[in-house]
C-alpha cells in the first residue's frame, strides 16, 4: 500500500499546476477572442474613426481657409476704408479751402460795396447839405437884405423901398460878409 501511496503523491505532486502560467487551451481562446476584437476593430471601428478624423481635419482646414479669406477680406476693407477716410481728409481740407477763399472773396466784395455805398451816402449827403447850405445863404440873403435895408433906411433916413437899389444894398452888404467870412477862415 505504500506503493500506492506513495504512486499518489508521486502523481499528484507532479500534475500540480504553476499558478503563474495559464492552461495552453486557455492562451489559445484568448488569442482567438483577441484576434476576433482586434479583426472587429480594423474591419469596423478603424475606418469610421478615421473617417471621422479626416472629417474633422478637412473642418478645420475650410475654417482655417475661410478665416484667411475673412482675415484678406477685412484687410482689404481696412485698406479701402483708410483711402476713402484719407480722400474724405483731404476732400474736406479742399472744401475748407474753398471755403475761406470763397469767404475772403465775399468779405472783399461786400467791403468794395460797403465802401461805394459809404461813398455814394456822403456825396448824396454832402450834395444835400449843398443844397441846404445854398437854400439857408438864399433865405439867408432875402431875410439879411431886407434887415440891411431897414437898417439903411434908418441910418441914411430915407427910404430904401426901391428894390433896384434895394438889391444893389444888400449885394454890397452880402460881397462884404463874404469877403470878411473868407478873410477869417
Amino acid at each position: 500500500m505504500m506503493n500506492l501511496a506513495t504512486t499518489t503523491l508521486a502523481a499528484t505532486t507532479t500534475e500540480l499546476p504553476n499558478p503563474l502560467i495559464p492552461e495552453l487551451f486557455e492562451i489559445f481562446w484568448s488569442v482567438v477572442v483577441l484576434a476576433l476584437i482586434f479583426g472587429a476593430f480594423f474591419r469596423f471601428v478603424l475606418p469610421k474613426m478615421n473617417e471621422v478624423l479626416d472629417n474633422r481635419a478637412a473642418l478645420i482646414e475650410g475654417g482655417i481657409t475661410k478665416a484667411e479669406k475673412a482675415q484678406a477680406e477685412a484687410a482689404a476693407a481696412l485698406e479701402e476704408y483708410t483711402a476713402q477716410l484719407t480722400e474724405a481728409r483731404a476732400e474736406a481740407a479742399r472744401i475748407r479751402e474753398d471755403a475761406r477763399a470763397e469767404a475772403s472773396q465775399i468779405m472783399a466784395e461786400t467791403r468794395d460795396k460797403a465802401s461805394k455805398e459809404a461813398e455814394r451816402i456822403a456825396a448824396t449827403a454832402q450834395k444835400q447839405i449843398d443844397a441846404e447850405r445854398q437854400q439857408a445863404v438864399v433865405s439867408l440873403r432875402a431875410e439879411v437884405g431886407t434887415l440891411a435895408s431897414d437898417l439903411a433906411s434908418r441910418i441914411v433916413g430915407e427910404s430904401l423901398k426901391d428894390d433896384a437899389r434895394q438889391q444893389r444894398v444888400i449885394d454890397a452888404f452880402m460881397s462884404e460878409l463874404d469877403a470878411t467870412v473868407k478873410a477869417e477862415g
